[in-house]
């Protein structure tokens, strides 16, 4: 069992900044890749950004590509999502997931974080 917990989301003005944060416990934490998704009112959630076990690799949305990053500190179990340039069409509840390295689907999930974009 893995728990996340998200951070760092807020109220701000489009072009501006945010970084979110997630904070895993449980089983060993570096055994999972994890990931950020979004979800829009009325709209499915989606895929944002991920990162493997090792930090290594990162794979990005085309929506964010060039203005997010994800980045994770091992030592603290925790997974960065820095989002710049925001836009008005990046307002959502964020999630934060965490995949074991061997499967394919996220697992663990936590309740979210609201980011809103003003115009």
């Amino acid at each position: 069992q893995v728990q996340v917990v998200e951070s760092g989301g807020g109220l701000v003005q489009a072009g501006g900044s945010l970084r979110l944060s997630c904070a895993a416990s449980g089983r060993t934490v570096s055994n999972y890749g994890m990931g950020w998704f979004r979800q829009a009112p009325g709209k499915e959630r989606e895929f944002v950004a991920a990162i493997n076990r090792g930090g290594s690799q990162t794979y990005y949305a085309d929506s964010v590509k060039g203005r997010f990053t994800a980045s994770r500190d091992s030592a603290k179990n925790t997974v960065y999502l820095r989002m710049n340039s925001l836009k008005p069409e990046d307002t959502a509840v964020y999630y934060c997931a965490a995949r074991y390295w061997l499967n394919s689907e996220y697992s663990y999930w936590g309740q979210g974080t609201q980011v809103t974009v003003s115009s």
